[in-house]
């Protein structure tokens, strides 16, 4: 056995790494120390994106399709935001009892979602 201490970052697969960078940054508002560097990556609070170009690593571009859930203050508020920029959601957002989603792709096909959770976790 290995002992993981967490995760340190997520890899976001990217075709046109400008758009993608515009688009983390300025449409999603995040920040990155790094957004000059070939590869740069974005803080979220506890693992960050780090986007990458997988054809400069030998590997094709598939985009991920499970989606990263980025925590927001108000899923619906953010949404309006989102939206009002351009962006475009897979239908309504989602109240599951325990937490609203809202589900969107990044420029590249990237599944993401704005996520908060209400219900307070069980022990």
């Amino acid at each position: 056995m290995i002992e993981i201490e967490r995760t340190d970052f997520v890899s976001v697969p990217v075709r046109e790494m400008e758009r993608a960078k515009r688009f983390y940054s300025k449409t999603l508002g995040m920040d990155s120390p790094s957004l000059d560097a070939a590869w740069p990556e974005f803080a979220t609070g506890n693992v960050s994106l780090y986007l990458i170009d997988p054809t400069k690593i030998g590997a094709e571009f598939s985009p991920h399709r499970s989606a990263i859930a980025l925590r927001v203050p108000d899923v619906e508020e953010a949404r309006r935001k989102l939206e009002e920029a351009g962006v475009g959601f897979q239908g309504e957002t989602l109240d599951t009892g325990v937490c609203h989603m809202a589900f969107f792709e990044d420029p590249d096909g990237n599944a993401l979602m704005l996520h908060r959770r209400y219900a307070p976790h069980a022990d």
